[in-house]
């Protein structure tokens, strides 16, 4: 059985020619073949998954389904807290620790019907990583293993682009959605700040994490958030405003869409390898075809955003764990504690001035973006670099693409956008407004529809590929 997408399974499911119980049987027998490489789950939940799988299809035959999820094979992020499954941040500080509750999220998506797998591997506690020091090995890309799957979704995005799973949960606190989508080839969007809940999600940094799903397409994408998306009054950053249909416009085209091209980030400030210029200049063709206005914009430099969001991003997080930090260092992985350390040398003054900055970044960007609707750059600078070559400090010596938008808050999706000179995928990223995900979701369908990129998967074990 080729892996379907969310969306063409539920539509089998819905007409009695898929059963449930047979496709959590298939992504079963996938991760037994494939994930002793990938390393993409920390934790493979068979009981749970087939008792999840035979109550949707108790409810197919009932047709009592409950809805598009219903019946739908996913896993969760390990830093998604689930009752009574180990949730360990992929870290030995936490290897033991089994939550009494579901985050809100877990909650949600199990509400809806779907399938739970088990959990996936991340980098610890979502910041250090890649690591070979920890009790799980780091995912590996599937379309080449010896080559990195970004973080810190990463077990996700190897993952779903392994066929392993038809969506997952993420979290971005600098990019860890985007990434991974990026170098994995799927989809992957960081939605609106406080769109989601984060309770029961393990912390990095309260004022820049974000959850949000990650699939093989847009579309996909737009039905867990549909799933995901909500008030929660016990996350303090939570939206209380209504839910709206996330794929009402999939199916529509560019035309009448004003897209702005932030061209000063991918050709100035951190000019992209050939095959990711060519992916943007590919989706901006299809939308100039389909009737989109598209128009340069020039927002603050990137390595604007990355100076404010290192000093907030770190600050935070050392304040979460300075008390594991003074007392059991060493039980951290190298890269973990060696990033999170920094937090430790701030002042005061150096988080403040960086809030500061960061509401004159928020200005600038709004003032920049006010006459577009979108805007377009590239998620990451190249295809997928070796995984035992990623250097430990990247972020401070080279800007990345997806920081802009955890800055403002602004929903942002990576989806592919082709593929680079050794055969690995790369992504466009396209953000919008705050609570305008609908749009987003429209204009990557109408990319995605046009260019064709989706029919490849990585080559996967002979006889399961046959």
């Amino acid at each position: 059985m080729r892996t379907p997408t969310i969306a063409e399974a539920a539509k089998l499911i819905a007409a009695r020619k898929l059963s449930p119980l047979e496709l959590a049987k298939h992504a079963l027998a996938r991760i037994e073949a494939e994930d002793g490489t990938l390393n993409s789950f920390i934790l493979v939940t068979r009981e749970r998954a087939m008792a999840d799988a035979e109550a949707a299809e108790q409810r197919m035959m009932r047709g009592e389904r409950r809805g598009m999820l219903d019946g739908i094979p996913i896993a969760h992020k390990d830093i998604y807290g689930t009752a009574g499954i180990a949730t360990t941040g992929h870290s030995k500080l936490l290897k033991d620790w089994v939550p009494a509750e579901n985050a809100t999220t877990v909650q949600k998506l199990a509400d809806a019907g779907t399938v739970m797998l088990g959990k996936l591997a991340t980098h610890e506690f979502a910041f250090g990583g890649p690591s070979f020091d920890l009790p799980w090995p780091p995912a590996r890309n599937p379309w080449d293993r010896n080559h990195f799957t970004s973080g810190s979704s990463s077990g996700t995005g190897a993952a779903v682009a392994a066929g392993l799973i038809l969506g997952g949960t993420g979290s971005d606190t600098g990019g860890s959605i985007r990434g991974p989508a990026s170098l994995c080839g799927i989809a992957g969007i960081k939605p609106t700040y406080g769109l989601c809940s984060r309770y029961g999600i393990l912390p990095l940094a309260n004022s820049l994490d974000h959850a949000g799903p990650m699939a093989w397409t847009a579309e996909d994408c737009a039905l867990l958030l549909q799933a995901m998306a909500g008030h929660d009054p016990k996350d303090p950053a939570s939206a209380d405003r209504p839910v709206p249909d996330f794929a009402a416009e999939l199916g529509r085209d560019a035309k009448g869409l004003r897209i702005g091209v932030a061209r000063n980030w991918h050709e100035d400030d951190r000019p992209v390898a050939p095959a990711v210029q060519a992916g943007i200049d590919r989706a901006l063709d299809i939308w100039r075809a389909q009737g989109a206005e598209i128009r340069e914009v020039k927002p603050p430099s990137l390595r604007d955003y990355q100076a404010a969001l290192f000093v907030i991003l770190t600050a935070e997080a050392f304040s979460l764990h300075e008390p594991w930090m003074q007392e059991r260092f060493a039980d951290y992985g190298e890269l973990l504690r060696d990033r999170m350390a920094f937090g430790a040398v701030f002042a005061a003054t150096d988080y403040v001035q960086a809030l500061r900055f960061r509401r004159e970044l928020c200005a600038a960007t709004a003032a920049e973006a006010a006459e577009v609707d979108l805007l377009v750059t590239a998620a990451a600078a190249a295809e997928a670099p070796r995984i035992d070559l990623v250097p430990k400090w990247e972020s401070l010596v080279r800007p990345g693409f997806t920081a802009p938008f955890n800055i403002t808050g602004w929903p942002a999706i990576v989806v592919c956008a082709g593929f680079g000179e050794n055969g690995l995928p790369v992504g466009v990223q396209i953000a919008a407004k705050p609570f305008q995900e609908a749009t987003l979701f429209r204009a990557a369908h109408a990319f995605e529809r046009e260019a064709g990129l989706r029919d490849r998967r990585p080559t996967l074990t002979a006889a399961l590929a046959a």
